[in-house]
């Protein structure tokens, strides 16, 4: 098992590390090179850096996932993409990604994109939250838990 980590833009990097160094798994974190980082990690994380292009990061990730590992995006293209592929996808909000929603979430994705087209205006992200963040952490460590069992 590894912890994959769509890495650009991701608020739950840090925390995904920690649960993951409790857990003993690796963390793979994929993002474009243009958000290198010097920031030192422990040795158990490794980077892979893929060249700038809205979709490299995705390519790169469904050529290297799983069926044992956990993916963590907010992508839901790349959600609908990886969910035969992984053990279990999951968005930074704690929300895992299933057959059932992911029709539902690319379709609200669309629209979303229609109307930005059309000019109309349409409300950005909430900032994310402390209450996000650890519901995403407890939901990550449910699901570690059922796969060691």
């Amino acid at each position: 098992m590894r912890l994959i980590i769509d890495g650009d833009g991701s608020p739950v990097k840090d925390t995904t590390i920690l649960v993951a160094e409790k857990y003993g798994i690796p963390v793979v974190i994929v993002t474009s090179i243009d958000h290198y980082s010097k920031k030192e990690y422990p040795d158990f994380v490794r980077f892979i850096y893929v060249d700038r292009g809205s979709d490299s990061a995705d390519f790169k990730i469904v050529s290297v996932i799983k069926p044992t590992d956990i993916l963590i995006t907010q992508d839901y293209g790349l959600a609908s993409l990886t969910l035969a592929k992984a053990a279990h996808v999951l968005h930074q909000t704690g929300m895992e990604y299933t057959q059932m929603n992911i029709d539902a979430l690319l379709t609200q994705r669309f629209i979303g994109s229609k109307m930005r087209q059309a000019k109309q205006r349409t409300k950005g992200p909430k900032p994310f939250t402390n209450v996000e963040r650890e519901q995403f952490k407890e939901v990550l460590e449910s699901l570690i838990q059922q796969s060691l069992v």
